[in-house]
């Protein structure tokens, strides 16, 4: 069974092409999204999963028309290939898991896709490290000052409410019960 995805980007555009082409493609059933692409929650992509069957085919006019980068790909078409079915795309013969080569293919972008993932976490972590060495501080900035802090220490220790001190210093009182 061949089941068809096409998908536009807005509500301006039409669908009637890729529609066409799926049909020509024998596509019996085709769920149709105006939807970005750039949304990774497209309710009739997951209807498309939900509906596969083992031995089925997953259609698409082009790769742009399913995913937006080659992870975003991989990421789509591994839970096909887990529900032991296939993928094809009509306008890159190359990636169809129907062939050998297309496995093959898909198997070497997922590699690349994997080594690009490592390299971009090791140049984060090394862009992270240069930073702190050069003394730029991580993360939000204090919303109490040391000043505060002492001050909010002091008077709790003299028995004032969570609640008062939150008020008084304009915080939530779990910003207050995190100073100790």
């Amino acid at each position: 069974m061949h089941i068809g995805y096409c998908r536009v980007s807005t509500q301006g555009q039409t669908l009637e092409s890729q529609v066409e082409q799926l049909q020509k493609a024998g596509c019996s059933q085709i769920f149709r999204e105006k939807v970005s692409g750039a949304k990774s929650d497209r309710l009739e992509l997951r209807r498309v999963l939900k509906a596969l069957e083992p031995g089925a085919v997953v259609v698409v006019t082009r790769l742009d028309r399913l995913a937006r980068s080659t992870i975003d790909l991989l990421t789509i078409v591994k839970p096909i290939a887990d529900k032991e079915c296939l993928f094809k795309s009509l306008g890159e013969p190359w990636a169809d898991t129907t062939t050998p080569a297309g496995r093959l293919m898909l198997t070497v972008l997922g590699g690349l896709a994997e080594f690009e993932r490592e390299l971009i976490k090791i140049r984060t972590s090394e862009g992270r490290e240069r930073a702190k060495r050069a003394g730029v501080k991580m993360g939000r900035k204090p919303i109490l000052s040391a000043h505060q802090i002492a001050e909010i220490r002091s008077r709790k220790a003299n028995g004032e409410s969570v609640r008062f001190l939150a008020r008084s210093c304009r915080v939530s009182p779990n910003t207050i019960s995190r100073v100790r």
